[in-house]
């Protein structure tokens, strides 16, 4: 008897996790679509692959939605300095951008002053980015990191060059 009672518990929980998967995926969508335009050119650009640029930014602004995002125009979770405090009272160590578009800037910027960069300059394979980034403190937590940021890539097809 308690198992039926518990049945219209179980659909609701399911759905509910259905719509927060649907939306995540819809969200995600959504950002390589405003982004891939820029994480391409800056591709180009630094010779880092798009899939790296938007990946990471994926992963480290959950698709432009986290707080940091919001408030900082940070979409990788870059260290450095804010006015939060001064502004908004919010204390973070997280870096202030004006706007998306230096974020993604300074981020190719961090990437271009580390050691494993001059290697990899242009070659596209993102396991080899990500096994680098990872090996050289960008997270704290980075096997972990370096699996999420995979899975972002392989799950939202970045890997297929749209130059």
């Amino acid at each position: 008897m308690r198992m039926l009672k518990a049945i219209p518990h179980l659909r609701l929980l399911m759905l509910v996790l259905l719509s927060v998967i649907l939306n995540s995926s819809f969200a995600q969508t959504k950002f390589v679509k405003k982004f891939r335009p820029m994480a391409d050119s800056l591709s180009t650009e630094y010779g880092i692959p798009a899939s790296i640029i938007l990946g990471v930014s994926i992963l480290e602004s959950s698709s432009g939605t986290s707080r940091n995002c919001k408030l900082l125009n940070n979409y990788f979770g870059i260290v450095g300095k804010n006015k939060l405090l001064k502004t908004k009272g919010i204390k973070t160590r997280y870096k202030q951008y004006h706007d998306a578009t230096a974020s993604f800037i300074d981020f190719c910027h961090v990437i271009k002053k580390k050691k494993f960069y001059k290697i990899l300059k242009g070659n596209m394979n993102y396991k080899l980015w990500v096994d680098a980034i990872s090996k050289k403190g960008y997270s704290e937590i980075p096997e972990i990191w370096k699996e999420r940021v995979l899975t972002t890539i392989r799950k939202n097809k970045l890997s297929t060059i749209h130059y």
